[in-house]
């Protein structure tokens, strides 16, 4: 593990303990630590990717709806095998595009993965984020929504979730509001639902299958399992003058990250409302 992920682990750990949570309590938490990445311009890291810009396609790809636009890119080459847990191709890169939508306070989107050499070309029709360059920080991931949490097992969730988001909080400070978040666990303003078990269960009804037992946070991932592929936050959606923050989450089936079927992906939106 990275110096910085066991600084910010032991961050977690003065802060949980000085709450009162018994030192076992908070050893336990910390069992479900996972990796992930941090990609935002003002962090030290190598270039990973970009933020925004006009939409980039391969010359063959059909034009998306009005209105889905480019996240972000990333070049899969420069990005550590240890950054994250997910298995993701050695080189290519993968485009995230989103659409937001005022009416359902949601969102849609798609995943495309381009092979290593494949030219990209823009396509005119949507103006796009302002660009800006993506840097990897490694990072570390704690579960923080209800549904996954067995209050009976862990009494204390409530002073350890507080303490994670004072540890959050201070990070906050040290990077871009808008930023992404490539694998970990998902979170959102509301700390309720899964957003990456609740993708889970919706394709398995479009599948017509029954819904699998959810993962826990303190077991090994199955190939089966859910992971998110990444998370923007920042994005917003405009009512009259008023914007109103959210996320945006890209989720997909371990399975499919490794077999490179990114079509599988599900685009889920979280936005606090008007």
């Amino acid at each position: 593990m990275k110096p910085e992920m066991l600084a910010k682990m032991n961050r977690f750990r003065e802060k949980a303990l000085a709450g009162g949570v018994p030192s076992a309590e908070v050893e336990r938490w910390l069992e479900a630590a996972r990796a992930c990445a941090t990609l935002a311009s003002t962090v030290d890291g190598p270039v990973v990717g970009h933020f925004g810009g006009p939409n980039l396609l391969p010359a063959d790809a059909p034009q998306f709806p009005a209105g889905m636009k480019l996240i972000a890119m990333l070049e899969l080459a420069a990005l550590p095998d240890d950054a994250t847990t997910l298995v993701l191709p050695p080189d290519g890169r993968l485009l995230f595009f989103a659409q937001l939508h005022p009416d359902d306070l949601d969102a849609s989107g798609r995943v495309m993965f381009v092979p290593a050499g494949m030219p990209l070309g823009e396509r005119p029709g949507n103006d796009g984020y302002d660009r800006a360059e993506l840097r990897l920080k490694y990072d570390l991931s704690l579960p923080d929504n209800e549904v996954l949490i067995d209050p009976t097992e862990h009494p204390h969730a409530k002073e350890l979730r507080q303490a994670w988001s004072n540890v959050l909080y201070e990070d906050s400070h040290h990077r871009d509001e808008t930023h992404l978040q490539i694998d970990g666990y998902s979170r959102d303003s509301y700390g309720e639902d899964d957003p990456i078990t609740a993708s889970a269960a919706m394709a398995a009804r479009r599948a017509a299958k029954p819904e699998g037992t959810r993962a826990s946070p303190w077991a090994r991932p199955r190939p089966d399992d859910w992971a998110l592929l990444a998370q923007w936050y920042g994005g917003a959606l405009v009512f009259g003058n008023s914007h109103i923050g959210g996320d945006v989450f890209w989720t997909i089936a371990r399975k499919d990250v490794q077999a490179c079927r990114f079509d599988q992906v599900t685009v889920l939106g979280c936005f606090e409302g008007p």
